[in-house]
């Protein structure tokens, strides 16, 4: 295991980098990480929103835009999304102080945003780059507040590190099951010889990478690792997933309805089905299954389904 974390103070870039190979005593051990909000606001409210910041997150289809903070290179991490969509989910379903969850954190965008928003956070990652491309990300010199922690771990092991009911939102982007384990063919775009032709954007061939696995198993992987979850939840507290479906040999792979058949099973409620339009920020669109075969291109909107933790029923 291998940590990175950074504090409310600043830090010099060399302490966090340093950070990541420290503090392997604590593998599999209980972390002391705040999870008790910070803020004044009202007890019964889900978040720190004004009533017009409320309104404008009721729109069931967001966008967002790219900051120079973010990672876009694909060699540096093959699926990245936008601080300002990580934001939006944390600002939604949080209170400053609170706790965030998640378990799948490649490049680190979560903790980023977290640190934005004065939420503490912890995020796991089998890679070890991934671990260091996060202590990157959280030595850049700006003012933040709350606790970040990247830990390198099987997600099959975040209940060893947390305490019951400590965690206020869970936000990920998991890998897509095996369906980015082949090598690209760009059949959807213009320019299809380009970087990316010809290599398989997978995170890793690690067997326990879910990117690895087929459906089947792969929403069974989910279904085990989210239950181990659900009592680190607080009750009412959401689980938000990125996700995409995908496309394979002319037939749909319905990514998103694994997940929700599977969680579902596992304990938890389907709250709200958002979608993400990245029409704004995709380039290159090209005709895929013109003229017999119409195609919806999966690359121009994603998932983002919304679960909760369901309150306790009363006895």
């Amino acid at each position: 295991m291998q940590m990175v974390t950074t504090k409310t103070k600043r830090s010099s870039k060399q302490q966090l980098l340093n950070a990541i190979f420290e503090n392997t005593a604590l593998h599999g051990k209980k972390l002391f990480i705040d999870s008790k909000r910070t803020c004044q606001c009202p007890p019964n409210h889900i978040n720190c929103m004004s009533a017009k910041e409320w309104m404008k997150s009721q729109l069931g289809v967001w966008r967002f835009t790219y900051e120079s903070r973010d990672i876009r290179d694909k060699n540096k991490h093959p699926a990245t999304f936008p601080i300002s969509l990580s934001r939006k989910v944390i600002e939604l379903f949080t209170h400053k102080g609170e706790l965030v969850l998640d378990p799948f954190v490649g490049s680190g965008t979560t903790l980023v945003a977290a640190r934005d928003l004065a939420r503490n956070a912890v995020g796991f990652d089998l890679q070890k780059k991934y671990i260091e491309l996060c202590a990157k990300r959280l030595s850049q010199d700006y003012i933040f507040g709350g606790s970040q922690i990247a830990i390198q771990d099987d997600a099959r092991n975040i209940n060893k590190y947390l305490e019951p009911e400590s965690v206020s939102l869970i936000w990920t982007s998991p890998p897509y099951a095996n369906l980015l384990n082949r090598k690209r063919k760009n059949k959807s775009r213009k320019d299809r010889i380009n970087s990316q032709y010809g290599k398989v954007e997978q995170y890793s061939q690690d067997s326990r990478d879910l990117g690895t696995m087929p459906l089947e198993k792969f929403a069974t992987t989910m279904g085990d690792i989210f239950e181990s979850l659900l009592p680190l939840l607080r009750p009412k507290a959401h689980c938000v997933i990125n996700i995409s479906d995908m496309w394979w040999q002319d037939k749909r792979i319905t990514i998103h309805i694994a997940i929700v058949e599977e969680l579902r099973k596992r304990g938890y409620e389907l709250r709200n089905t958002i979608i993400w339009d990245k029409t704004n920020i995709v380039n290159r669109i090209g005709i895929f299954g013109w003229p017999s075969n119409y195609i919806t291109m999966g690359v121009t909107y994603e998932y983002l389904l919304d679960f909760w933790k369901p309150p306790k029923q009363a006895i």
